[in-house]
């Protein structure tokens, strides 16, 4: 059973709103459509993709366990982080500057592609991958 591709992630935040506001004004990423749920949350979209889902808070139910409960913010097990490919490094970096956003850089090594990493509110690690020019 081969896999597609990556379709979406999906983010539990502890404030959605500072967290939808972090991914559309720091990253550029779109609000964009999203079905009738009967939660709170944001349909993210990057180049035209629903990518990054935000959850609201849910009312638990059968076979639901929402964070206020009895879910703990370790059930997400071992990711470190998420990965987006991105172009003009220069206004990227001007970006997460004038938004007060720590980041490190790095180029990697033989590509001399710009890599820059930094952490969402809730500390979800994002990294930046821009090709070399």
């Amino acid at each position: 059973m081969p896999l597609g591709t990556l379709q979406h992630f999906t983010i539990e935040p502890s404030d959605l709103e500072r967290t939808k506001s972090f991914y559309v004004d720091v990253l550029g990423l779109e609000v964009g459509e999203r079905p009738p749920l009967d939660f709170p949350g944001y349909w993210l979209y990057s180049g035209g993709v629903a990518t990054v889902h935000l959850m609201g808070t849910r009312k638990p139910r059968e076979g639901i366990v929402v964070r206020g409960t009895e879910k703990k913010y370790e059930h997400t097990g071992r990711l470190d982080h998420i990965a987006f490919a991105a172009t003009d490094v220069e206004a990227t970096r001007e970006r997460l500057k004038a938004g007060n956003v720590s980041f490190r850089e790095q180029v990697v090594p033989r590509t001399g592609d710009t890599q820059i990493f930094l952490s969402d509110p809730d500390g979800v690690g994002v990294e930046l991958n821009f090709p070399k020019t």
